[in-house]
């Protein structure tokens, strides 16, 4: 699993940040893509094309776990209790969406999708898949 988050990390690092594309739930998606699931993100992908657009998604939502959530069900991810590696959560703030973030356990840290790649966060799980 490490190589394989490594090389996935390598691989999507180089791809430009895009909102609705390349950004921090996204990311997510592609990881599960990565691992040979259908796209669980499809109804997201080209929904929006700004941060404004994404953070009126996650708003109305509720906060990005629902929308990690959704995703996950469609792939019949389930979940976990403590981290693994290759498990996927939400981390951040429990009560503040724009300080919530979708991100990948490496098997140490929890890394996240910035707008120059993944780097490391540390922030308490709000929720957390096996995928």
């Amino acid at each position: 699993m490490e190589a394989s988050l490594a090389a996935f990390f390598a691989a999507h690092d180089v791809k430009r940040w895009n909102p609705g594309s390349v950004d921090c739930c996204l990311a997510l998606a592609s990881w599960a893509i990565w691992l040979g699931h259908p796209d669980p993100a499809e109804h997201l992908r080209g929904a929006y094309d700004t941060e404004e657009g994404f953070r009126h998604i996650i708003s109305s939502a509720g906060g990005v776990v629902p929308v990690v959530r959704r995703c996950v069900e469609r792939i019949h991810g389930r979940r976990i209790n403590l981290p693994q590696p290759g498990a996927i959560g939400v981390i951040g703030s429990p009560t503040v969406h724009q300080r919530q973030f979708g991100a990948i356990f490496d098997g140490s840290h929890w890394r996240v999708r910035f707008i120059s790649g993944f780097g490391r966060m540390v922030a308490a799980p709000l929720a957390i898949w096996e995928i």
